[in-house]
């Protein structure tokens, strides 16, 4: 499970109450989910390019999370708030098809791509479906930090040709589809207000049932080529971190300094990203791709920013 699926959730969700008190653990735990999704962006990059398949991969993010929320979901039932429509929608928008192609995209292009389509788009992409669908009216400062995130982006996308990712527009592509397919996800969660539970039911439990026996019987792996540490590594943040330790924090950020904060907090995400990119995987970019990932951090805190929290 994805962090950045959780903190939609969280932000939703009407029964989470919001304390002023403690909050510097309110930051303390935004800055650790920073980092968590930062590190799950380079993992993912790094296992894409591996041994493993996009497919083993896509396995143990559905496997894995599935095994952990199955109590859980089966203690709260969400199959009888939700409807077979609504059922089928988000278990398809958050199904393989997204994974794969977020999965596929780090094999053509580097984390830094993948934090930036991923985490950058959202904002701009969830304030035009707001728009079109919703009728809701973006306040300025929102246009004005979607034009920055959507300047940025072609930005970096250009600055690439001069890289060694020659390649790497067909990993913006999946990217790109990706970020449509939980776009649709957010507007429908914007409509229906889904529970944390009702989020597990479709996004890992029947999406896990459904894909663990296509992947075992009919898709290639290559867990027989990979190493140990690789397959530990890959289960770990593709099935335990963010959907345990993530699901936490975000949980205790969000209460102490709300979701205005912590989504704001996120922009630090493409930059750290980025930087780990390059540290771990030899991810070198030019300065244009550095100043399109500071402006694109710049238009993702002001268009997640509200006016409503202080610091």
């Amino acid at each position: 499970m994805h962090l950045r699926e959780v903190i939609i959730v969280l932000m939703k969700n009407p029964t989470i109450s919001i304390s002023t008190n403690n909050k510097i653990t309110g930051f303390l735990a935004a800055g650790a989910v920073v980092c968590i999704w930062s590190t799950w962006i380079v993992v993912s990059r790094a296992g894409a390019i591996s041994n493993l398949t996009v497919f083993d991969m896509t396995a143990m993010r559905f496997g894995i999370s599935s095994a952990i929320i199955f109590p859980y979901v089966l203690y709260h039932k969400p199959w009888n708030t939700l409807n077979l429509n609504k059922i089928f929608f988000l278990t398809f928008v958050l199904g393989p098809l997204y994974i794969l192609a977020v999965f596929f995209g780090f094999r053509y292009a580097p984390a830094s791509h993948g934090a930036v389509f991923m985490n950058g788009l959202l904002p701009a992409m969830s304030l035009i479906a707001g728009f079109f669908i919703f009728k809701i009216n973006p306040r300025p400062f929102q246009v004005v930090g979607s034009v920055i995130i959507l300047l940025s982006i072609a930005g970096l996308s250009l600055s690439s040709k001069d890289l060694n990712f020659s390649l790497s527009w067909k990993g913006d592509i999946l990217f790109l589809i990706g970020g449509i397919f939980f776009t649709a996800y957010v507007v429908a969660n914007r409509a229906w207000k889904i529970s944390l539970a009702e989020f597990f039911l479709c996004s890992s439990l029947i999406n896990g049932f459904l894909f663990i026996p296509i992947w075992y019987f009919f898709l290639p792996s290559g867990l027989h080529l990979a190493t140990l540490n690789q397959i530990v590594l890959q289960s770990i943040y593709q099935g335990i971190i963010p959907p345990l330790i993530g699901l936490v924090l975000v949980a205790h950020a969000v209460r102490r300094i709300g979701s205005d904060a912590t989504s704001s907090m996120m922009a630090a995400v493409p930059g750290l990203a980025a930087l780990l990119g390059t540290i771990f995987l030899n991810e070198v970019l030019n300065l244009n791709s550095w100043l399109s990932i500071f402006a694109l951090t710049v238009g993702i805190a002001v268009t997640s920013w509200s006016g409503k929290f202080k610091f």
